[in-house]
């Protein structure tokens, strides 16, 4: 089976570096789509990546590794699968985006309700970040 270079979560899509999470923190913007929160910065277009995640499971919530694991496995394979809605919109805006995806439920949700949720945060997301910009007509 083929696997196509688009549909990997490469090193570059994942946010690192104490610098630039720091900075999503401090200056980002953030909004819920229960279960999760998202923490989003828009930047102008750079070399690497359209969008740059990072995935928090809280241990005050989770104190099971195990669980925390794989929550955070399910939710980056829903990203992964679904990351063309939020990527195909920024690249033809000349946009990049870091953003963090953190899990506020109290119970582990089957993968399909976290597919979904995962499918309409890409869409808020994209609704609020491509009207900031100029119109291109």
């Amino acid at each position: 089976m083929l696997m196509t270079h688009d549909n990997r979560l490469t090193h570059d899509e994942r946010l690192r570096g104490e610098i630039r999470v720091s900075q999503l923190f401090a200056e980002g913007k953030s909004f819920v789509i229960y279960p999760f929160r998202v923490v989003y910065r828009i930047f102008d277009n750079r070399a690497d990546a359209p969008t740059a995640i990072l995935v928090s499971i809280p241990k005050k919530r989770f104190k099971r590794a195990v669980k925390r694991n794989r929550l955070r496995r399910c939710t980056k394979e829903a990203f992964r699968l679904n990351k063309s809605r939020l990527n195909t919109p920024l690249q033809s805006a000349g946009l990049t985006l870091d953003m963090a995806i953190i899990y506020l439920d109290k119970e582990i949700l089957p993968y399909h309700v976290i597919e979904q949720k995962i499918k309409e945060l890409l869409d808020k997301l994209v609704s609020k970040v491509i009207p900031t910009t100029p119109d291109t007509q």
